[in-house]
């Protein structure tokens, strides 16, 4: 293990450690070497793939066992916090360190495991256009990062050690919060060991009678804001904001279905028109064009106790300025504050191209 990776190892241990004073297996530590390589999904990456990228994944981990009506629903997930450090093995793109939150889901008889973190990773070697143009993948040290794993898991084989192995995906982009973001997707496959802290004796779980959810139509205004950059290096960030209004409709204790439309004042692309039109007349865009869009959407939300995910699919049905096409998508988290008060954390993207990470609070009447 990298020297300066070794006390944070030593940090989570004792922690953990600490909290676990009732003697119950409600911990775990684990950590998963990894080695794999960079998907292709954009061919201006194509000079970025020369070696295989390696590293590994280190999680604690805080077993649920029935204590709140939603652990049951999904399976009694773990909730955790992970590390992950990933050599490039490419100058250019050089090392990423990154801090996440996680849900581990677990599936035939908690024998194969499924995780999904979410956090923010530092690159040591971001985008010059003097020292180090070659990397468009990442345009700033702090990026957005996602990680997926499913894993066979199979704890306390010897003692208190087990064994996990399967296939990883770790994703890289800042949301072209600044350009360049080409970004980067790590497809691995890492085998590790878990460490069970506290008594390995068996937890019952706590089953209860499922509470059945209906509700009328709810009323939702959200305002997301950010700051974000065109693909155009150098053109300049720009902040912006977006006004939502939509319904949902509760499906039961998990799901919503939603339908409402977007206002997006994107400021960056009223610098983009300008720079269009002015420097290519050939594109013919015109110097008064609107930036603005307005766009409609179907949506779901899926409710995980205080805290759901949304997936957005929106059309833009009004598109004076054409910038990655009418289709666009939304997909991130939302944390409720009472009944009423949400806030949220969602990539918009049209495709796999991200446009902006956006930053938004909201209420639902």
């Amino acid at each position: 293990m990298n020297r300066r990776l070794f006390p944070i190892f030593l940090f989570l241990a004792s922690f953990s450690f600490a909290q676990n004073a009732d003697g119950t297996n409600r911990f775990t530590l684990d950590i998963s070497p990894f080695y794999g390589s960079i998907l292709l999904h954009n061919p201006d990456i194509t000079h970025l793939i020369t070696e295989h990228p390696s590293g590994f994944i280190l999680g604690y981990n805080q077993k649920t066992f029935g204590d709140k009506e939603w652990q049951q629903l999904y399976n009694y997930p773990d909730i955790g916090y992970s590390f992950v450090y990933q050599n490039m093995n490419n100058s250019s793109l050089g090392e990423n360190f990154g801090l996440y939150a996680h849900y581990n889901f677990h599936f035939f008889k908690r024998n194969l495991q499924f995780r999904i973190g979410q956090g923010v990773a530092y690159n040591t070697n971001p985008y010059d256009k003097t020292q180090n143009f070659r990397n468009n993948a990442y345009g700033s040290h702090l990026l957005s990062s996602t990680y997926l794993m499913l894993n066979y898991h199979k704890e306390n084989i010897f003692k208190r050690l087990g064994f996990k192995a399967g296939i990883s995906l770790v994703h890289y982009s800042n949301a072209n919060f600044k350009a360049p973001n080409t970004s980067t997707n790590t497809f691995a496959f890492n085998a590790g060991l878990t460490y069970t802290l506290g008594g390995i004796g068996e937890v019952e779980y706590i089953r209860r009678e499922k509470e059945k959810v209906t509700e009328p139509v709810r009323y939702n205004i959200a305002l997301r804001m950010g700051l974000n950059e065109s693909d155009v290096i150098d053109l300049g960030q720009y902040g912006f904001f977006i006004i939502s209004g939509y319904a949902d409709k509760r499906l039961g204790r998990k799901s919503a279905i939603q339908l409402g439309a977007d206002v997006f004042f994107s400021n960056f692309l009223k610098e983009l028109i300008r720079f269009q039109s002015t420097s290519f007349p050939e594109m013919e865009v015109g110097e008064g064009t609107d930036y603005k869009r307005v766009g409609v959407f179907l949506g779901h939300e899926l409710f995980i106790n205080k805290i759901s995910v949304v997936t957005q699919l929106g059309y833009y049905v009004y598109y004076p300025f054409d910038f990655e096409g009418r289709i666009y998508n939304r997909i991130g988290l939302k944390r409720y504050f009472g009944k009423k008060v949400f806030g949220a954390l969602t990539l918009k993207s049209h495709g796999a191209k991200a446009e902006a990470l956006e930053f938004g609070v909201g209420i639902r009447l």
